[in-house]
């Protein structure tokens, strides 16, 4: 999903609720974790560290000035730019907010793949390791990001999805998401089974699902990502035609928190502020779309704000329709210390407007 927040209001999304689906096999919980306010319980597999051996496991620092590109822009003439980087603009600065100087990102959210529509005929199949290598060569980082909640149709691994949502009788793919036609939301649950393309072995939705994020996992290493940002994780709150409830949303989203780590990568929890404080355990940073137009980045309380000061954990928050000072002010204060840019919900390299 390219840059567009799924649910209009927290506060009436977390009216939502149903019960709870057991775990998979090997993410038995041990932990019991107190839900926030609203929600169902949900009984949670312990948090895995991140693991040294498998990766870096980088983690971004509180104050990070960052960029979010997800789509290759074009020029004047409607011609692609910035090809030797993969599309992205690794040179991209913007006018502070707080100071007036042009200034640079040292963090960037992107891709772990090319924009395919960049390329002619379309390509989606290309990794995006020229950016990531342009970007490290200058010493910034790079969180890659990976759609956990829906399967995009242009993806190289979308085949895979389809085959084993024929293999269940259509149990896998759940309505499209809000305003993306080729993009549908993904059946996390483990009372559904069907035959995994790759194994040819029988296993629930949720189990296939995460053996999939695996695969993209090692291409995220492959690319050279530094950290993870895992999109459409709230399900829960919104329209998929599936039957999620908050605590198997709550219970995936601390599985695949589990995966990233298993893998060496650090890990962002992408919105889901219903359930951001029992999964800020499992998750290394925040990344939020609109918390600031919503009024959510504390809700419910203590919500995001105490992830910089109290766990020592970065915020990057995007905001689209807000002017910056109605945000930003607020977002460089001390008492929230959240990393907030402004940009268009295309998510193209610019405009592009930092609060610090």
């Amino acid at each position: 999903m390219r840059g567009k927040r799924t649910i209009g209001s927290l506060a009436g999304a977390m009216l939502i609720l149903s019960a709870a689906a057991a775990a998979p096999a090997w993410a038995t919980s041990t932990r019991p974790v107190t839900p926030s306010a609203g929600l169902a319980a949900a009984v949670l597999p312990a948090p895995v560290p991140c693991n040294t051996s498998a990766g870096s496991c980088w983690l971004p620092p509180v104050v990070s000035r960052w960029q979010y590109q997800l789509q290759g822009s074009i020029n004047s003439s409607g011609q692609y730019i910035y090809p030797a980087t993969g599309f992205i603009n690794t040179a991209i600065t913007g006018a502070s907010f707080a100071t007036g100087q042009q200034v640079a990102p040292t963090v960037f959210d992107i891709d772990i793949y090319q924009d395919g529509k960049c390329y002619t005929p379309n390509n989606y199949g290309v990794l995006n390791t020229a950016a990531v290598n342009a970007l490290h060569a200058a010493g910034d980082k790079v969180i890659g990001y990976v759609d956990a909640g829906t399967a995009e149709t242009w993806r190289p691994d979308y085949p895979q999805y389809q085959s084993f949502n024929t293999s269940c009788g259509g149990c896998l793919l759940g309505k499209p998401v809000g305003g993306f036609r080729d993009e549908f939301w993904l059946n996390i649950n483990t009372n559904v089974s069907g035959t995994n393309p790759n194994t040819g072995q029988t296993e629930t939705a949720q189990q296939f699902i995460l053996d999939e994020l695996a695969a993209r996992l090692a291409k995220a290493r492959s690319a050279g990502a530094d950290a993870i940002e895992f999109d459409n994780v709230d399900g829960y709150q919104n329209k998929t035609g599936l039957a999620i409830s908050a605590a198997t949303q709550e219970q995936f989203d601390a599985a695949i928190a589990n995966l990233a780590h298993a893998n060496g990568f650090a890990v962002g929890l992408k919105n889901d502020l219903g359930q951001a404080n029992d999964l800020q355990p499992y998750f290394d940073f925040a990344v939020n779309e609109q918390c600031w137009q919503y009024r959510e980045c504390n809700f419910p309380a203590p919500g995001l704000q105490a992830w910089p000061s109290t766990y020592g954990k970065a915020v990057f928050n995007v905001e689209y329709k807000l002017s910056t000072p109605k945000f930003c002010p607020q977002a460089n204060s001390s008492s929230f210390n959240f990393n907030s840019i402004l940009k268009d919900v295309n998510l193209y390299d610019v405009p592009y407007t930092p609060c610090r």
